[in-house]
């Protein structure tokens, strides 16, 4: 599928807006994993998709690189206050159910980046001693990646901060997986 056919893909199921940048030119900053460790979503160290268990920073850097391209995709909430968990939890999950009805649509491989750590199982089957129920179908988030979200939505044309009393979330589709040679 083009690029031009994924971005309208992602309008129609919903998202405001949506564009296609080439994955190289994601910016990734270490420093970024500490917002995962202050653990403010409660899923550090609870969560397989989610630090300390999703992988080092440099693995997370590598699974993004291995696609070329990604689909960034953004929903806008009237949110007034962006740390009220009532309204940003629900909000967060209907913004990722919204990305995977997108991937399955599109039925090609790729990779999910998700709003937040992956929220398949409730609690996720870390918390009792399991195996992933659904490993490929789980996600990490932008900070488990330690992808520099502002500097992202600034090469997409995004909006960061779009007003007081909106909240963005922001997702990825990588995809076009680069050839070994």
């Amino acid at each position: 599928m083009d690029d031009k056919k994924l971005i309208d893909l992602a309008l129609s199921i919903g998202f405001a807006d949506a564009a296609v940048i080439d994955t190289k030119e994601l910016v990734f900053i270490p420093a970024f994993r500490t917002l995962c460790e202050e653990n403010q979503c409660g899923k550090y160290g609870a969560n397989y998709a989610c630090p300390p268990d999703c992988g080092t920073i440099e693995e997370m850097k590598q699974r993004v690189l291995r696609w070329q391209k990604a689909l960034v995709m953004q929903t806008m909430w009237d949110i007034e206050d962006p740390l009220d968990s009532i309204q940003i939890k629900p909000a967060k999950t209907q913004h990722n159910q919204m990305t995977r009805r997108l991937i399955d649509k599109i039925g090609e491989p790729g990779l999910m980046i998700g709003a937040s750590g992956c929220s398949l199982c409730t609690p996720c089957a870390l918390t009792k001693g399991e195996p992933c129920r659904f490993p490929k179908l789980q996600y990490s988030c932008m900070s488990a990646y330690c992808i520099f979200v502002k500097d992202m939505t600034d090469r997409c044309h995004m909006d960061y901060d779009c007003a007081p009393g909106i909240t963005t979330f922001f997702s990825m589709y990588c995809y076009d997986q680069v050839s070994d040679q």
